[in-house]
């Protein structure tokens, strides 16, 4: 690793605290995950010469995202998952996405609280992060906390959603295995889940599969298997599977986690895993350009002075809104041609 010539801020050294992430320090990963997501400008560039120094330790982990309709027991499940893994051998990150206060801009429900049990096990690390205004699901960072917690070593990296939707699908697009949870006997309309969620999933499976509520969770996992013949398969090469569990009595977690390993095997040697990660970092590319655009622009001020005025003119129908846009960006890229 060569040190950064870039770093502004004269108390981080950039090159020590990627040595220590990679050397699987807990508190150097929490600090680069802290940096990532920060906003600062200075914090921004320290962030991507992290990044830069540790992506040639990254991309060894299996990716998992996990949505699932709110009361679902995603927590229990990613509990009684990573104590299994955990057992197995293996090193877990968990990267869990909270409800935002609208008052303080936190985490509402605390994951760490909801997983004690996995919490308390060193070969875990879970990292709570408030959802705020971004869609998705996913705070705008957590691809770079994902890759940050690879290369710290850990060898399956779960990211969990708010809940499911069509806002909230992102997850699929950085992960390689994408796992929906269903309750027991809920169609869509009753459990509020869209058809393209459905189709996103990789693989199903109907949780609380425990007492009175076995048969009917073996009843509904039937009638999905029967709806996803009418679907449309994500990937060629898989069958979309559905099973039962019960994430409280770690009961069909096994079986779930040797059906992730043989779709990362069978999309291994697809070659489909290298070629869906590299159409994932292209995607996050031009994520990055759209963002990075749209608060350059929000953040010039000339545009500041001229919004509130075309904002009110465009909810008072004096304006159609594809005219303020133009104006928009015409005021902005010409405050650029003026700079240049």
């Amino acid at each position: 690793m060569a040190p950064s010539a870039r770093n502004t801020d004269p108390e981080l050294d950039i090159l020590s605290l990627s040595e220590r992430v990679v050397e699987g320090d807990r508190r150097a990963l929490a600090r680069a995950i802290t940096l990532v997501e920060s906003t600062r400008s200075d914090h921004r560039i320290a962030a991507n010469d992290i990044l830069k120094q540790l992506m040639a330790a990254t991309g060894k982990s299996i990716r998992l995202g996990i949505s699932g309709v709110p009361g679902v027991g995603k927590s229990t499940f990613i509990e009684a998952l990573g104590n299994h893994l955990i057992d197995l051998g293996h090193q877990v990150a968990v990267l869990t996405v909270d409800p935002s206060s609208a008052i303080s801009g936190g985490s509402i429900l605390g994951d760490k609280t909801r997983m004690e049990l996995l919490s308390r096990r060193p070969e875990a690390y879970i990292r709570p992060s408030p959802a705020g205004k971004t869609l998705g699901g996913v705070t705008r960072r957590t691809r770079e906390a994902l890759l940050l917690c690879e290369a710290a070593g850990f060898d399956v990296v779960i990211v969990e959603t708010v809940g499911v939707g069509q806002s909230e699908t992102r997850v699929a697009e950085m992960t390689d295995m994408f796992l929906l949870l269903l309750l027991p006997g809920g169609g869509d309309e009753l459990q509020g889940i869209k058809r393209g969620i459905v189709e996103l999933a990789d693989l199903i499976l109907i949780n609380k599969a425990d007492d009175d509520m076995e048969k009917l969770a073996g009843r509904s996992a039937a009638e999905y298997r029967n709806a996803l013949r009418l679907l449309h398969p994500r990937s060629a090469d898989w069958k979309v599977e559905v099973q039962t569990c019960s994430a409280r009595d770690s009961v069909g977690i096994a079986e779930a986690w040797l059906t992730v390993l043989r779709h990362h095997e069978i999309l291994n040697k697809s070659g489909q895993l290298n070629s869906r990660r590299a159409a994932q970092a292209l995607d996050w590319m031009w994520s990055e350009v759209n963002e990075s655009l749209l608060s350059a622009l929000r953040e010039d001020p000339e545009v500041c002075r001229v919004i509130p005025i075309l904002e009110a003119s465009v909810s008072e129908g004096r304006l159609p809104p594809l005219e303020a846009a133009e104006q928009l960006l015409e005021i902005f890229l010409n405050q650029h041609k003026k700079q240049d």
